[in-house]
């Protein structure tokens, strides 16, 4: 039996490296069925490394899918993967980060390819909060073509015109998908209105023609379906996604690329593996890359390109369905994981060994606040982490940096730096990441980054959109006027009787914090979106818009006996049993001036019967703040200590004495 096989093996174009790999298998002993599916997997491994359709750039469709924040771009997503064939292990199957899932929000774009009709689909999801828009702004020059995702209850909101602005900018012509139709206030004549007010969007940032006769479908992606005109109930050979995927196939061009010119490709994304090292994901701009081609990593400069690196690729990979594939070799258009080179990061260009220019890098918007993160100094510190130092605490944030074009890192003093990110939230995920990691840090509260033109001041300002119910418009207003805003626009809620919708400009330092005063005034019930528009004048100082604060002025063990007493005083933080230190915040004045108050007194012991000595302490339930909340609340003077257990609130001097002396000196 084994005669014919053999014979017919080393018929093959691969005798010569199947003979080697024969006589170690006979060597170790291996019984012949082994031998026959090590020769099933042979013959395949050379067919896949003839020329094949994935070298087509004519088959390729590169798409981004891009949304305002729960428009539901990631459901859509889940059930395009289905449709096409693909294992679905659980909802949301794109969202692989942990805090992702947590969290319900895409924090980083992701990469996967889908088939359809013999054409191959490079699809593209991308984050929905404004926090996060440097992940669409590095992506979307990847792609050809865009689904515009847009809730048709909502319409288009604030983050739905910073990507459709990105796309455009690239010369992409989106597709509109009116998405959760199927719900009851959903009409056709209201999506005839939020057509038209996409219409209008898309001729404010200044569309071409062909850009404005985008096509239009309707979908549901929870129930896992789209169509070409409006419907409640599609039929039931119609409740899938086919349409979607011709309406791609049929309006989104495939890559113009050339296969013969010499390979370049542009680094997209960057992710670290142990085994594999550094992973670039990039579209290939031109020219074919296999496995084992000599390759330069390229940094474009001010005047000129710079080589960095000369390097052999390791290994092409592909990201198919929900699960990463192997490749041989990669054609002009197509978007490549690679491994093997050590030094280029994103933005930066790895090309064939003749090539000697560097692709253009990414423009990417400004960062509009910053947030100091040094070593934590507290007497409590090192109780908890493994990362104490400011050197692991650099290093970690300078890789960061690698990876995340949006965050910007600069040294400082004395084991400090400052980051510089895009909002809150986004510094609160990295602050996160960092805690869950074994890391202890000191972090200040956010400044926001101002500007200086013709000798004028300039500030950040966000576009913010507001629905919330009728009783609540009067508290939120005065609540945002503290915080400098002004209203452009206020109107009922197309199909939801007793709602407003407010469209507001509120500088960013004005909006750090508020999220939870906002969902606090409005007991959940109201919907807050923003996204950075502009800078504009300074608008002055910002109103009352927190009390003071309650201050620990003693060190050990915090007692009930002295929370009893503390509890008239304010709200508190922390409860009984917790460690305190003098300096430590533990709740929230009634007032709006800060009070030092003892938590670690015990009620004193003696041998008289009191009549009080058996009474039962029963305390509130405290205020216990989130990593975003704290990053709000934390004053000039005051630090957030970030522990992987807990959160504190701090002054930024621990010294009473020096504290009162320093307020007495800013008050001269």
């Amino acid at each position: 039996m084994a005669g014919p096989l053999l014979r017919s093996l080393w018929s093959t174009t691969t005798r010569r490296s199947f003979s080697t790999s024969k006589s170690a298998y006979l060597r170790f002993g291996h019984s012949l069925s082994s031998l026959r599916a090590f020769s099933a997997a042979t013959a395949s491994t050379a067919a896949a490394g003839a020329p094949n359709s994935s070298l087509d750039p004519n088959r390729l469709r590169n798409v981004a899918v891009i949304a305002h924040v729960d428009h539901g771009k990631t459901t859509l997503m889940d059930r395009l993967l289905r449709q096409c064939g693909a294992d679905i292990p659980h909802e949301r199957a794109m969202d692989s980060i942990n805090l992702e899932r947590e969290r319900g929000i895409t924090i980083s774009s992701k990469v996967t390819s889908i088939f359809w009709k013999d054409n191959e689909l490079n699809m593209v999801d991308t984050p929905g909060h404004a926090d996060f828009g440097g992940e669409v702004e590095r992506v979307v020059g990847m792609v050809e073509g865009a689904i515009l995702v847009v809730d048709a209850g909502e319409g288009p909101l604030a983050q739905t015109k910073f990507v459709l602005a990105k796309a455009l900018k690239y010369g992409i012509r989106p597709l509109l998908l009116l998405n959760k139709v199927d719900r009851p206030s959903v009409t056709e004549e209201r999506c005839d209105e939020v057509e038209s007010l996409v219409f209008d969007l898309f001729a404010n940032l200044g569309a071409t023609e062909d850009q404005l006769d985008f096509p239009v479908l309707y979908a549901s992606a929870k129930e896992g379906w789209a169509s070409s005109t409006f419907t409640k109930e599609p039929p039931a050979d119609g409740k899938n996604m086919s349409q979607l995927l011709d309406a791609i196939i049929r309006h989104v061009p495939p890559p113009k690329a050339d296969l013969d010119e010499p390979f370049l490709m542009l680094v997209s994304m960057m992710e670290k593996d142990f085994y594999l090292g550094r992973i670039l994901t990039g579209r290939v701009s031109s020219g074919v890359v296999r496995v084992g081609d000599k390759v330069n990593g390229l940094r474009k400069t001010d005047s000129s390109t710079e080589k960095i690196e000369e390097a052999k690729v390791v290994k092409l990979m592909k990201k198919k369905g929900t699960t990463i594939v192997s490749i041989d070799a990669a054609g002009a258009g197509d978007i490549i994981c690679m491994a093997g080179l050590t030094a280029p990061s994103i933005g930066n260009t790895v090309a064939s060994t003749e090539v000697t220019t560097a692709l253009p890098t990414v423009e990417l918007d400004p960062p509009t606040i910053s947030m100091t993160f040094g070593v934590n100094d507290s007497p409590l510190a090192g109780r908890d982490g493994t990362h104490l130092t400011g050197g692991k605490i650099g290093d970690r944030l300078l890789a960061e940096a690698e990876t995340n074009l949006a965050i910007n890192v600069i040294p400082g003093m004395s084991e400090s730096f400052e980051v510089q990110g895009r909002g809150e939230l986004q510094l609160g995920i990295l602050i996160e990441n960092m805690r869950r990691e074994g890391f202890e840090l000191s972090v200040s509260p956010p400044k926001v980054m101002y500007k200086t033109e013709n000798k004028q001041k300039l500030e950040p300002i966000e576009e913010v959109t507001i629905e919330i119910n009728d009783e609540h418009v009067g508290l939120v207003m005065e609540a945002l006027s503290h915080r400098r805003a002004e209203v452009i626009d206020m109107g009922p809620v197309p199909g939801n009787e007793g709602r407003t919708r407010l469209s507001l400009t509120c500088p960013s330092r004005g909006l750090v914090g508020y999220r939870c005063v906002f969902s606090s005034d409005t007991r959940g019930t109201g919907f807050m979106h923003r996204a950075f528009l502009t800078y504009e004048k300074y608008r002055g100082p910002l109103g009352n818009v927190r009390k003071g604060v309650l201050v620990s002025m003693g060190f050990g063990t915090i007692t009930a006996h002295s929370l009893m007493n503390l509890e008239a005083r304010g709200i508190l933080f922390v409860s009984p049993g917790l460690d305190s230190y003098d300096g430590m915040i533990i709740g929230e004045h009634s007032r709006d001036t800060d009070l030092d108050v003892n938590p670690v007194r015990a009620k004193e012991l003696n041998n008289i019967r009191a009549a009080g000595k058996d009474e039962n302490v029963k305390l509130s339930p405290p205020r216990l703040m989130t990593l975003e909340e704290a990053i709000g609340y934390v004053a000039s003077d005051e630090l957030i200590e970030v522990t992987p257990k807990t959160i504190r609130l701090r002054k930024r001097c621990l010294d009473v004495t020096k504290r009162k002396s320093q307020s007495k000196r800013a008050k001269d």
